[in-house]
């Protein structure tokens, strides 16, 4: 099997690239390792930057988003006993909205498939080669003019990459998010 591009990884980077190349008319194929009701109930991050939901919009994923999505133009940090808000509308003129990353990537996985753009779930992918341009999975071998290793840190395609060079930087402080309808 030829494609264009091949990406592996089916999480919010990899779906999103896949509608930019769908949309461009460049073809690709997603690999994603796990099944896709794990993929769609993954339970992460649920903030998005106005960039983002701008983004989820021009490749026609945002309707369901505009209609669900917590629109927030501020948030509150709390440090050593004090809290500071912080007026992203005012400062910036944007906002930040809530929406989970699996509803993200529910509609992104079902707007590539209504335009036929093929996923594959429970697809290990076993080896990357970026010199030949292929990937070795449990479907065979896919050729490919580009590889996008989007499968995160832990991920195949990560380690595939000659020579890279790992920075690693550890901060004093975490961060906690709650969201709570107060009075």
């Amino acid at each position: 099997m030829h494609t264009q591009v091949g990406i592996v990884g089916a999480g919010p980077a990899g779906l999103t690239l896949a509608l930019l190349l769908q949309q461009a008319g460049i073809d690709c194929v997603v690999l994603e390792a796990r099944d896709r009701a794990h993929v769609e109930q993954r339970v992460r991050a649920g903030l998005l930057e106005q960039n983002t939901v701008d983004l989820l919009h021009t490749v026609g994923v945002g309707e369901r988003l505009a209609r669900e999505g917590l629109d927030h133009t501020g948030v509150y940090l709390h440090f050593s006993d004090r809290v500071f808000h912080v007026d992203m509308l005012r400062l910036t003129g944007r906002k930040i909205t809530i929406y989970g990353q699996q509803e993200v990537v529910k509609d992104e996985i079902a707007a590539l498939l209504e335009r036929g753009v093929p996923v594959h779930f429970e697809a290990e992918v076993e080896s990357v080669d970026p010199q030949r341009g292929t990937i070795i999975w449990g479907g065979g071998e896919l050729r490919c003019d580009f590889i996008a290793g989007c499968d995160g840190f832990h991920g195949v395609s990560r380690r595939a990459l000659p020579g890279h060079a790992e920075y690693d930087f550890v901060y004093p402080f975490s961060w906690l998010g709650i969201l709570a309808e107060a009075p």
